[in-house]
Order: C-alpha cells, then structure tokens, then sequence
C-alpha cells in the first residue's frame, strides 16, 4: 500500500506541468480565445487536486495567457485589436533593438549554438510535431535575444513574446506561415553569420507580422 501512494504521488502533476501543457493547447489553437477553462473538466482530465489546477491557472493569468471573470471563472484570454497592435509595437521595439545590440561579427560559439538549436527546428517542421515546433522556436529567439548583452532586454522580450502565445495560434496551425517562419530562421542566421545587422532588423520586424494579421483577420480589425 505505501508503495501505491508514492507511485501515485510521484505520477501527480503539478502546476508547472500543467500551466506548460495548457500553454501550449493555447499556443497550438487546441484551446481558442475566450473558450472557459473549467475547473472540474481540467481536474478530470489531468487527475490533479484543485489547488494544483488553481495553481496551474495563477501561473497563466500571470503571464497573460488567460483572464478570470467574475462569475465565469477562467477563460483563454482574448485580445481587442488595439490591443494586439500595441503589444506587437512593443515586441518590435524589444526585438529589434536586441537585434541591433548583438555583436558583429557574432561569435563562432553563439553562432553554432544558433544553428544547432534551427536544426531542431527543422527536425519539427519536417515531422510537423507542433508541441516540439513551438519549443524549438522559443528556444531559438531566446538564444538569438540573449547575444544581446542586455539580461534585461532579453527577460522583457520574453515576457512580451509569453503574452502574445494566444494571438500566435492561427500562425502556428498553418503550414505556409510555419514553413515561411522556418525560412525566416535561416535568413536570420544567414545575416548574423554576415554581420548584416541591418538586415537582422528588417527580418525581426518582418518576422513578427503573420501571427499579428492572421490574429487580427480573425477576430476583427477595429479599434
């Protein structure tokens, strides 16, 4: 009996796995903007206590993934148009300001880094494994943001890049804007190899406008 409880509490998921998992049901378009969060479904599918689930969705409304209602509980956070625009501003002004702090040449060692972290990239793309695609591309921008020199900068675009999963699903979900993203990847690797910073920048820009039109196509946009 001991060793029943101990398999089980061991098997027991905790809110830093869940918030993961549903981040990326948000992420991948498994769950839509302003879809409920309910709690007794989320307890039955995962088998965790309340206060984990509860936990779970703390962590999310804290990164902007999802927004509690008064007498509706948890929902997929949904964005006005302006609000899209506005956070998209401040991801360009983030991201492309990294971009023109990184070092040029760029050292060989982050530059291999780089292209071992779009190899698995790739390696997702070609297995359309969306849950792997999306990791590979986090971890891709956050090695390209941290040559940056700026810990601040680079922890402030994170936390931009966070809030805008649930405007990216639409992007994620299309094979044409997931395949041109992946040839943006190589472009941008193309330009730190070079040390072309100017290109660098127009890429970052232009990298971040699918996932904000497609966003905006779908769910209006007006003011």
């Amino acid at each position: 009996m001991p060793d029943t409880v101990s398999a089980r509490a061991e098997a027991a998921p905790t809110p830093r796995l869940l918030a993961r998992t549903l981040e990326e049901d948000i992420v991948l378009g498994r769950l839509h903007p302003r879809e409920r969060l309910v709690e007794e479904e989320l307890i039955q599918r995962f088998g965790a206590t309340r206060h984990v689930i509860r936990l779970a969705l703390t962590e999310l409304e804290r990164i902007g993934l999802v927004e509690r209602i008064p007498h509706r509980g948890a929902l997929v956070r949904s964005y006005a148009p302006q609000d899209v625009r506005q956070l998209y501003n401040l991801r360009e002004l983030l991201e492309c300001e990294a971009a023109r702090l990184i070092p040029r040449p760029l050292p060989a060692a982050d530059l291999a880094a780089i292209e071992t972290l779009q190899r698995e990239h790739d390696r997702a793309a070609g297995a359309a494994d969306l849950a792997a695609l999306f990791r590979a591309n986090q971890a891709f921008h956050r090695r390209i943001n941290d040559c940056c020199g700026n810990a601040f900068l680079a922890t402030a675009i994170e936390a931009a890049a966070q809030r805008a999963h649930g405007i990216r699903f639409l992007a994620s979900i299309s094979p044409e804007a997931r395949e041109a993203a992946r040839r943006e990847h190589h472009a941008m690797i193309a330009a730190l190899r070079a040390g072309d910073g100017e290109t660098l920048i127009a890429l970052t820009r232009a990298h971040l406008q699918p996932s904000q039109a497609a966003y905006l196509r779908a769910y209006g946009s007006g003011p």
